[in-house]
């Protein structure tokens, strides 16, 4: 699992790939605050995925600065996938993730064979007791979004390990994530996006509701929507065999049909 330097900086990368797949490798791309970790074993094994997990940079064990906008996080991703020599990639993201992946398909649109887009929206307004809050009372947000990110389902365990991995993320790379979700709103480019995209919303997702995700559905073309019952915003964690079943039946596809 080793630091890669890019153009842009150094990103670390968990390389799941293997020498001898044939599958078009996943980008997966975590949301505000987190890292690699915030996706499930599950997915990140995949072998339909042929998976690379980065942690944007300032994020993890990746090296600084952070980044306040979108675009720049789309950059980076590409300088990543350059740096890998990968010609194309198929970008998953979740939440902020989700918006950077949509970014790289409007900017970049060579490189991407495909978008898995996890509880995210091609606007994403922040909601003002998190921004505003971030810098002087960071411990509060994360109390909070402890609470907003995940299901009813979920043990009070899991949610207070969330908590604990926000916190280890810098306030000020917080602020400057959701400064960057605060600021993003693709609605107008959505049309433009051509590369097949699956689309996996919770219906109890408190961030980014379901209604988003029907949003992306129907102005992205070539979309598939799938909705899962009572998942909260974390929904690959909640549930992570469920999802990666629709993943690998997703990337089957789109494998069979680019071969």
């Amino acid at each position: 699992m080793p630091l890669i330097t890019t153009s842009r900086g150094q990103i670390f990368i968990a390389d799941h790939r293997k020498a001898d797949s044939t599958h078009i490798p996943v980008i997966f791309i975590h949301g505000a605050g987190g890292t690699h970790l915030d996706w499930s074993a599950d997915l990140r094994r995949l072998p339909q995925a042929n998976a690379v997990a980065l942690d944007l940079p300032a994020h993890g064990k990746s090296t600084p600065p952070h980044r306040t906008t979108i675009k720049e996080y789309a950059d980076d991703v590409l300088a990543l996938v350059d740096a890998l020599q990968l010609p194309r990639a198929i970008f998953a993201g979740h939440s902020m993730g989700g918006g950077i992946a949509q970014q790289i398909a409007v900017s970049y649109p060579d490189k991407v064979a495909g978008l898995i887009l996890f509880g995210t929206g091609a606007k994403l307004s922040v909601h003002p007791d998190i921004l505003n809050r971030v810098m002087t009372d960071y411990a509060g947000v994360a109390d909070l979004l402890a609470g907003w990110l995940w299901g009813a389902d979920v043990t009070d365990e899991m949610k207070q390990i969330t908590r604990e991995q926000l916190l280890k993320t810098a306030p000020e790379v917080t602020f400057g994530d959701y400064t960057a979700c605060n600021g993003f709103d693709i609605r107008a480019e959505l049309k433009n996006i051509t590369a097949p995209t699956l689309v996996i919303s919770g219906t109890h997702d408190k961030m980014t509701p379901l209604k988003y995700g029907q949003y992306l559905a129907d102005n992205i073309p070539n979309t598939q929507l799938a909705i899962i019952e009572n998942a909260g915003h974390m929904l690959g964690l909640e549930h992570p065999q469920q999802i990666a079943k629709i993943v690998a039946d997703w990337l089957e596809g789109v494998q069979n049909a680019t071969s």
